[in-house]
């Protein structure tokens, strides 16, 4: 192995290194018994963010509209507490929230079926708090979800 080879394999990342090597990790929910795509197969980065991003920008004009009006620096301290009202009582009634609806995706447990109401808010909490969304395990599920145990599946 030359040192260009070294690098690459370090820059695409341990699981690149391990695949060349011969281990195989299956595809995204494999282990959770999902397909591997269509409809009930866990849903990829790009549709998670942008229903992430329709939901915050709906909270953000429901805080600023109905909430602070006049007070613009609290609106995103607002918006959190109004995107954790959503979360919960979306999730835990129909599945998913506004932006999730329209990017065709839904939460379930990971044996399938709905959320418990309080695993839905241990989920929501652990959203607004940013940090355990960003921390994913190889199936691409945030620590939100593990902790949870739900997953985000395509519709």
């Amino acid at each position: 192995m030359d040192n260009r080879e070294a690098i690459g394999s370090w820059l695409a990342g341990p699981r690149a290194a391990a695949e060349e090597m011969g281990v195989d990790f299956g595809y995204r929910g494999e282990r959770l018994g999902l397909p591997e795509e269509g409809p009930g197969s866990v849903a990829r980065f790009g549709r998670r963010l942008g229903a992430l991003f329709v939901d915050w920008a709906l909270c953000v004009i429901v805080a600023y509209g109905l909430i602070t009006r006049d007070g613009a620096h609290a609106v995103e301290n607002w918006a959190l507490a109004v995107f954790f009202v959503l979360s919960v009582l979306t999730v835990g009634t129909v599945g998913s929230t506004p932006g999730k609806r329209l990017f065709r995706l839904r939460v379930v447990a990971e044996g399938g079926g709905r959320l418990g109401i309080g695993r839905v808010v241990v989920r929501s909490v652990l959203l607004c708090l940013a940090i355990p969304a960003l921390i994913w395990d190889r199936d691409g599920r945030g620590l939100h979800d593990r902790l949870a145990r739900a997953v985000q599946v395509r519709s």
